[in-house]
């Protein structure tokens, strides 16, 4: 039986980021269909890893949009 989804461990493995980042990224809403069971994260194993918003790249595409 496989699971459709998959925990912060698993993904900040799969994104080469933090345990502490993914679920910093969940709670700000930022990993499309996460959702929270009790204590643990539940992230959608198809999730894309969001834009860095801190980067420089994600500021110019800000700005592109609009905002």
């Amino acid at each position: 039986m496989e699971l459709d989804w998959i925990t912060p461990k698993q993904a900040a493995e799969k994104w080469s980021i933090t345990e502490r980042r993914v679920e910093a990224l969940c709670a700000n809403s930022q990993v499309e269909g996460a959702i929270r069971l009790s204590r643990v994260w539940l992230i959608p194993k198809n999730a894309t890893k969001p834009i860095d918003g801190r980067t420089r790249a994600a500021k110019q595409r800000k700005g592109q949009k609009g905002d």
